[in-house]
């Protein structure tokens, strides 16, 4: 998956809460290329988050599986 494989949607964190996707955003100085989201319970911080999308898709360790950090929900 790429960056610009990044629709907005829902998508699962594999800690097992769920995000929506806005879209892409780019830090005008660096040109990094960040997924912009907010999640999709109650929290006390701010609504909207961003991380950098190699990050967001990125694979992580759980149990000794390779999962995806994020994987997108399908209806």
């Amino acid at each position: 998956m790429t960056n610009t494989d990044i629709t907005p949607g829902v998508y699962r964190h594999y800690k097992g809460r769920n995000y929506f996707v806005l879209g892409l955003s780019k830090n005008t100085e660096t040109g990094e290329v960040c997924v912009v989201y907010r999640p999709l319970y109650d929290t006390d911080w701010p609504q909207l988050v961003h991380r950098n999308a190699q990050m967001f898709l990125e694979n992580v360790i759980v149990d000794g599986k390779q999962v995806p950090r994020f994987a997108r929900v399908t209806s």
